[in-house]
């Protein structure tokens, strides 16, 4: 059995006020560091055969209060970055849908400049082949919202578009597998 554990980043300003955040790094705030603090001792750095980080500091700074330090320390992966939203980059959704009303990154990508869809699940695709390639089991990712939920799609082998509908909060837990039965969500969305 593959398990491939997924860690979305503790709060920063802009997580919590619903910017769209990707190639801004953003520092996490208090309360996103006391999440973070708060995954430690509930994921046992040894325990993973591999640990990947996005290079964002909200990424890096997560695992690191985690616990992931050292030894431990994760790898940087720029495939884990969160979507790229372009001319969207700091705006919330509500902002962007003045000029697009329809306007959802799970059917129209990022914004003018940003990620399509495709570019985004040929990441992911990417990022598994060589996940599968290490042979180290369990594999951990810290990384983004948006990022995470379509890396999900992809481990599934599901639409992007699906990611619509799996909410995924601040410093959580997930966990796919890839087992007899195939892949599946073992859990989603779990807090420390």
């Amino acid at each position: 059995m593959t398990s491939l554990y997924l860690v979305r980043h503790g709060e920063t300003e802009w997580s919590r006020s619903g910017q769209h955040t990707s190639y801004t790094d953003l520092p996490l705030t208090e309360h996103g560091c006391e999440q973070a603090r708060d995954l430690l001792g509930r994921l046992d750095p040894a325990a993973f055969g591999l640990v990947l980080s996005s290079p964002r500091q909200r990424a890096r700074v997560t695992a690191e209060l985690a616990g992931f330090t050292g030894r431990y320390e994760p790898v940087l992966d720029e495939d884990l970055a969160e979507w790229n939203y372009g001319a969207y980059e700091g705006l919330t959704r509500a902002q962007i849908r003045e000029q697009v009303p329809d306007w959802l990154i799970w059917t129209h990508g990022g914004g003018p400049g940003g990620e399509t869809i495709e570019q985004v699940r040929i990441r992911f695709r990417r990022l598994i082949d060589r996940i599968e390639s290490a042979g180290a089991d369990p594999v951990i990712c810290f990384a983004h919202g948006h990022a995470l939920r379509a890396l999900m799609t992809v481990w599934l082998g599901l639409d992007i578009a699906v990611g619509a509908h799996f909410e995924l909060d601040t410093a959580t837990v997930s966990i796919l597998i890839d087992d007899d039965a195939g892949r599946s969500i073992q859990r989603w969305n779990a807090p420390a």
